[in-house]
């Protein structure tokens, strides 16, 4: 409890930073979802991509265990798109996480966009998962933030040298990933149970 107090507190300390972040991710995801609006063509692409590649298969594979399949997609969430993509490397180039999560956002606006009514009705169980797990990268990249500027500018952080720096940026990526996790464990699961069951008994009328 103490961890999500010290998360809160940071996260109000850098305010601007953490409002900054959310106005640039989210807004990543609202603009591939209206270019995927007026371009229904792009998502049609997008969308013919991913369903002939293997993780579209996984899926197909797992609607018949929710559970195996919230595990899979929370695996996916926090090792690939969180350490692999966001993460790993904002830590050996500040900020690249976040530059290379803009795009990566944007393609998965572009996915969402609906191309009929059954794509409206898959949405609405799927926006707060979209809504939630976003915000925890958001979270992930204030902390990749907050460990850059520590990294380039020691002195914000009351370091004596970079090599400092650098482990205090890392103690607060760590301590925002605490609630980055909470949410992608209770969203894989939300995730996962709303396409095996919720998803079917909105889109069968």
């Amino acid at each position: 409890m103490r961890l999500f107090r010290h998360a809160l507190q940071t996260i109000q300390t850098n305010r601007r930073a953490y409002l900054a972040l959310n106005a640039i991710l989210y807004g990543s995801v609202l603009a591939g979802f209206g270019a995927g609006l007026l371009f229904p063509d792009l998502t049609a692409a997008q969308t013919e991509s991913f369903q002939s590649s293997d993780s579209a298969d996984l899926i197909r594979s797992l609607l018949e265990s929710p559970w195996l399949f919230a595990l899979v997609i929370l695996a996916n969430n926090v090792l690939r798109a969180g350490l692999l993509n966001l993460v790993l490397p904002s830590m050996i180039v500040p900020f690249a996480g976040i530059v290379w999560y803009v795009y990566v956002l944007f393609t998965v606006g572009l996915m969402l966009a609906p191309a009929d009514r059954e794509g409206w009705l898959t949405l609405v169980p799927h926006s707060l998962t979209v809504v939630m797990e976003v915000q925890a990268y958001v979270l992930l990249s204030l902390g990749v933030y907050l460990l850059g500027r520590a990294w380039i500018q020691p002195r914000t952080v009351g370091a004596g040298n970079r090599r400092q720096a650098y482990v205090h940026g890392l103690r607060q990526l760590g301590v925002l990933s605490l609630p980055a996790l909470a949410l992608l464990v209770v969203f894989a699961l939300y995730e996962a149970f709303s396409v095996v069951y919720l998803v079917p008994l909105l889109t069968e009328g």
